[in-house]
């Protein structure tokens, strides 16, 4: 640092302040400072940095979910991109891990309790995840992506507004003029799950029909198609299906066209997410959007709240229709 500040003309105390963000720094002082770092090839030793402050600027991203799934739904890639960005804007570095079964949750559990990163950002929790637990019960600042089933008062949450959106869905399928409108849920030990049912009950309730209802195991296009068959062997007179993600609307679809219903004509499809997969499809889907890269940028700023010893709030996105072909 004393020889870029030297070659730049400038107190060590200035190229502190650049390296530090650029605060109180001119415009001059900070070119001359970047001008003088890539010609001493000068480079921040984190390691060193980090016994200073005490702060790995590394920041766990911790997918509880199978391998498989980090691939198969795009939101994920989107949520992790977006805190990525966010992450970088402040010096940091996001840490990716999939927490798919027993070991990898051990292992990641000790790794991050053991001062290798500064947060957690705990995503698809799902109810009676012993690693939520175990982080509950740790000092490590954590947010949870979606309102957390277990523990919920000892985390921090970011989250679109599920319910909402499931009440939406309903309404707009009702107002088509459909009279059996069913629903293809989430796993109801997760968040989404559990509260777009809910929304769907809000609208229905008090003459909701148990014979329209099925659940997904998981958030796929494979369990989608499998629930959609279960659906149209409950309840062949169906005319209209909300699927609690585009995945499982996609796999509804599939359904759907194997039986040969047709889409909108016969049963009216809505999905939940707005991904890529809604536009992809034949028809694309009517869904409802969450800001997944809202999410993640709200994830991280929760975080660092926690981290720079404040209380910040947790925080509930709203959510919007999108009226495409399906219905």
């Amino acid at each position: 640092m004393e020889d870029v500040a030297r070659i730049a003309g400038v107190s060590r105390g200035t190229v502190s302040r650049v390296l530090n963000g650029g605060h109180d720094v001119s415009e001059a002082a900070e070119a001359a400072v970047r001008d003088a770092m890539l010609a001493t090839g000068y480079v921040v030793n984190h390691y060193a940095r980090s016994l200073v402050t005490r702060r790995t600027n590394a920041v766990a991203f911790i997918l509880s979910e199978p391998h498989e799934r980090l691939f198969e739904d795009p939101n994920f890639a989107t949520l992790a991109r977006a805190a990525a960005q966010e992450l970088a804007t402040r010096g940091a570095t996001l840490m990716l891990m999939v927490a798919g079964d027993r070991d990898e949750r051990n292992r990641i559990s000790s790794y991050v309790r053991s001062g290798h990163v500064d947060g957690v950002l705990l995503v698809s929790t799902h109810r009676g995840d012993p690693l939520v637990a175990e982080l509950a019960g740790a000092t490590l600042p954590v947010v949870v992506c979606g309102k957390p089933l277990d523990h919920a008062s000892e985390f921090r949450f970011v989250a679109a507004d599920d319910r909402e959106g499931g009440r939406q869905m309903t309404r707009f399928l009702l107002d088509l003029g459909r009279r059996k409108v069913g629903i293809v849920s989430g796993p109801l030990d997760t968040s989404g799950g559990a509260d777009r049912l809910q929304g769907y009950l809000d609208v229905l309730a008090p003459d909701a029909d148990d014979s329209l209802i099925t659940h997904a195991t998981h958030y796929g296009i494979a369990a989608g198609e499998a629930a959609m068959t279960r659906l149209l062997a409950q309840a062949p007179d169906v005319d209209a299906v909300f699927a609690a993600s585009d995945l499982l609307a996609a796999g509804a679809l599939a359904a759907l066209r194997a039986a040969g219903r047709r889409v909108p004509r016969d049963v009216a499809l809505g999905g939940f997410d707005n991904s890529v997969i809604a536009q992809s499809t034949d028809p694309p889907l009517t869904t409802v959007h969450q800001p997944v890269d809202q999410v993640g940028r709200e994830l991280v700023r929760v975080l660092f709240g926690l981290i720079d010893g404040r209380e910040p709030a947790s925080v509930t996105l709203p959510v919007d229709l999108v009226r495409r072909a399906s219905a």
